[in-house]
Formats: C-alpha cells, sequence, structure tokens
C-alpha cells in the first residue's frame, strides 16, 4: 500500500509547521551549498554597500551640508527633502519593480536594472555635495533616489525568482543584516567627515563610489542569471502597459496586511533615525564637535547588536518555520528602545535606544523580506508587487520625518515624536498578526 505525503492543508491541520519548498523557482531543482553560499553573500554586499553609502551621506552629511550652504530652518528644509525624494523612491520602485518583470535581456529580468541602477543613485548621491544651492542639492538626491530604487526593486526581486522558499528567510538575514549593519556603518564613516568646519565633500565621493558599486558586485558574487531573451514577451500596448500597474485584487488580504504593517514600522523608524544628528545635538545638547563621538559610538552598538541580532533571526525563522513572531517581537523591541531615549533624554538614553531598538530593528530587517516574498499574490508579478510593497517602506520613510518635522515646528521640541513613534511600531504588530497565509 503507498502512503501519500501529506498536503500542506493536512499539516496546518495537524498543527505542524508547513514544509518549505526547497526547489529554486527559477530552475526547479535545489540547490547546492556552494550556490546557496554565492547568493547569501551576494545578497550582503549589495546591501551592505548601498547602505553604507547612503547612510554616510543622509544620516549624517547631508543634514549638516544644509547647515553649511546657511538654510535658515534646517529641520524643516531635511523633512521637505525626505519628503519629495520619499515620493520619487514611490514611484520609481513600483515602475521599475514592473519593468524588471516585463524585461526580456539576455542578461535576465533583473540584472540590468540592478547594475544601472546603482551607477545612477551614486552619481546622484556624489552630486549632493557638490552643490550649494537647496534646490539642485535636492534634485541631486531625488536622482540618487531615483538609481537606489531602480537597483533595489529588482535586486529583492530575485528572493522570489531564485530563492528556495525553505531558505528565503536565511538569505533575507544576509540582506536584512547588510542594510542593518551598513546604517550605522554609514553613520561612523560620515562622523569621520564631519568636523568643526562642516561637512566634507570626501564623504560624499566615497557615499557615491559604494552605492555605485553596489550593484556590480551583487551581479559579480551571484550566479549569473539565467537569459531572458525566450520568455514569452509581455504586454506592449500603452493601456496593457498602464494596467499592469493596478495593485493585486484578488488573494491579497495578507499582502496588504504586510504593507501597512511594515508602513507603520518604517515610520517609527524613520521619525527618530531621520533626525538622529538634530536629537543628539539639539534635543541632548551635544556639542557639534562631540556629536560625531557621540554618532560613532550610538553607531558602534548598533552594529554590534545588529550582528548577533541579524544574522541569528533569519535561520532561526527558517528553523521554525514561523515569520511573524520574529516580525511582531523586532517592532516590540524597536518600541522599547525608543521609549528608554524618551523617559531618559540623555547621551545614555541614547546608548540604550541604540542596543535595544537597533536589535529590534535588526530583527526586523532579517526576516521582513521573507514575509513580504511569502504574501506575494502572484509570483510572475514578483517585481512589481515588491515594488507597491515597498512603497510602504517608501510611505514610513516619508511620512516618518514629516510628522517629526510637524511636532518640532509646532512645539519646538522632540519630546513628543517618541511616544508617537512608540504608538506606530506596536499598532503595526496587530497587523502583521492578523496575517493568515504565513505562520
Amino acid at each position: 500500500m503507498t502512503v501519500s505525503d501529506p498536503s500542506l492543508e493536512d499539516v496546518e491541520k495537524a498543527g505542524a509547521p508547513a514544509l518549505l519548498s526547497t526547489a529554486s523557482p527559477e530552475t526547479g531543482r535545489t540547490l547546492n551549498r556552494s550556490v546557496l553560499i554565492r547568493f547569501g553573500i551576494g545578497f550582503f554586499c549589495i546591501s551592505l554597500l548601498w547602505a553604507i553609502g547612503l547612510a554616510t551621506v543622509a544620516s549624517v552629511l547631508l543634514p549638516q551640508r544644509l547647515k553649511d550652504i546657511g538654510v535658515d530652518n534646517p529641520d524643516a528644509m531635511l523633512g521637505t527633502i525626505n519628503a519629495v525624494t520619499a515620493i520619487v523612491s514611490l514611484v520609481s520602485n513600483l515602475v521599475f519593480g514592473n519593468l524588471s518583470d516585463r524585461t526580456r535581456s539576455r542578461f535576465g529580468r533583473r540584472t540590468p536594472w540592478i547594475v544601472l541602477g546603482g551607477i545612477v543613485g551614486g552619481l546622484g548621491l556624489f552630486g549632493v555635495g557638490m552643490f550649494a544651492s537647496p534646490v539642485i542639492l535636492a534634485f541631486s538626491y531625488c536622482v540618487s533616489m531615483v538609481g537606489l530604487n531602480m537597483m533595489l526593486a529588482p535586486a529583492v526581486a530575485v528572493l522570489s525568482d531564485r530563492v528556495p522558499e525553505s531558505v528565503r528567510g536565511t538569505m533575507s538575514t544576509f540582506w536584512g543584516v547588510g542594510v542593518t549593519i551598513g546604517y550605522p556603518l554609514g553613520a561612523i564613516v560620515g562622523a569621520r567627515f564631519l568636523s568643526d568646519s562642516g561637512a566634507s565633500i570626501s564623504g560624499f565621493v566615497l557615499g557615491g563610489i559604494l552605492m555605485g558599486v553596489a550593484g556590480i558586485a551583487a551581479a559579480i558574487v551571484w550566479p549569473r542569471e539565467r537569459s531572458a531573451a525566450d520568455l514569452p514577451s509581455g504586454a506592449q500596448s500603452f493601456g496593457e502597459i498602464a494596467r499592469s500597474f493596478i495593485p493585486p485584487t484578488k488573494d491579497c488580504g495578507d499582502f496588504y496586511k504586510a504593507f501597512f504593517g511594515r508602513f507603520t514600522m518604517l515610520l517609527s523608524y524613520q521619525m527618530i533615525n531621520a533626525y538622529q544628528l538634530y536629537i543628539i545635538q539639539d534635543y541632548l545638547g551635544v556639542s557639534t564637535a562631540d556629536s560625531a563621538a557621540v554618532i560613532t559610538l550610538v553607531s558602534s552598538i548598533t552594529l554590534v547588536v545588529a550582528l548577533v541580532g541579524g544574522f541569528a533571526s533569519g535561520p532561526i525563522s527558517d528553523l521554525l518555520r514561523r515569520r511573524k513572531l520574529p516580525v511582531v517581537v523586532a517592532s516590540l523591541l524597536f518600541a522599547l528602545g525608543v521609549a528608554m531615549l524618551w523617559f531618559v533624554p540623555t547621551v545614555t538614553g541614547m546608548l540604550l535606544f541604540a542596543g535595544i531598538a537597533g536589535l529590534g530593528y535588526a530583527v526586523y530587517s532579517s526576516v521582513d523580506q521573507a514575509l513580504n516574498v511569502d504574501v506575494l499574490p502572484n509570483p510572475e508579478t514578483a517585481g512589481k508587487d515588491l515594488g507597491i510593497l515597498n512603497m510602504s517602506t517608501t510611505l514610513g520613510q516619508m511620512c516618518g520625518p514629516i510628522i517629526t518635522s510637524l511636532i518640532v515646528t509646532s512645539t519646538g521640541s522632540y519630546a513628543l515624536a517618541f511616544p508617537v513613534s512608540i504608538i506606530s511600531a506596536v499598532v503595526g504588530c496587530f497587523s502583521i498578526m492578523a496575517i493568515k497565509r504565513v505562520r
């Protein structure tokens, strides 16, 4: 008598974790260890390089640059720039994710956009330090965000296209850890280019180079993507292309729950991190000269907890075959870290924030991308749908600084920003827990 394997429904009814596929969606075959290692290194390299490059400028040098060129209200200007570039990112992420779905080149669907996007992003980031006009500076930063999202939307889709479901948590870890340690490393690097005379141009040059080579590094390390030249061509008429941008409408409840959960978390994160330099200088009362040392210490703590929490959480998620619990715990940890800064408005509070919130965000970043891929309604439109999910990141990045800017402008203090950030992170937990398709 032949005994059939249990179905997914049977396993779930029995209360056991669902079995995850070990086959590559690209080839239909199980990938050997060396190929998986190459994917992991590639995800780590691309995320680390662009995150260091961007954070070098965005976290430290851009805020200082606004002061250096004599902007009357740098807090408000930074909020405006972040809002404008977030809108640009929101549109470009969706556009390039969709275009990569439809690309039919011998180099594959994703690779051309990944390489070109990094180069464009790097050039734009370099230009931020070259102009004294706030308008031209903001335009160059927008160009950088276009290039960055041209690279990121297809790169994240590689998780869906080429990585087996059984190791997506681990691969998401490499991506998440790269980003999580890249931001504090970028802040450390940026602080080295911060002096009493302002922000050094060399820092902008370095940031641009790092982002520029990120996509190239991934394309070299990853196994070569299969040619897409022989794939069926996508819709070509304007109407069909326009309709291809319509968000999912069938079997997509979990998709939008993940969208909202990510939005609230990124809003919470950006409310604090986008204003890290100003919080240290204006809220904690640290001088410009001493703030570089504080940023370096804060970033070093974040780096350590990111390495520990980031590298552990993804493999644990794969082992337990659970995505929601790590994401929820991470969000609560981040909220607790923000509470430390709220209740202890000193450098000590900032260090507690770095340790607790840094650990939470590291765990979140390591598992979140795997969760997002698992709730995609249609793998054939992964680039577009992940682009839509990434819009939640962009919206959070846009709304977070705006909310903080409004709070500071209306109250004259950062104090109210902390409870609002905490509430946002906690609210997102309820949305993630409501997801049914993923354990």
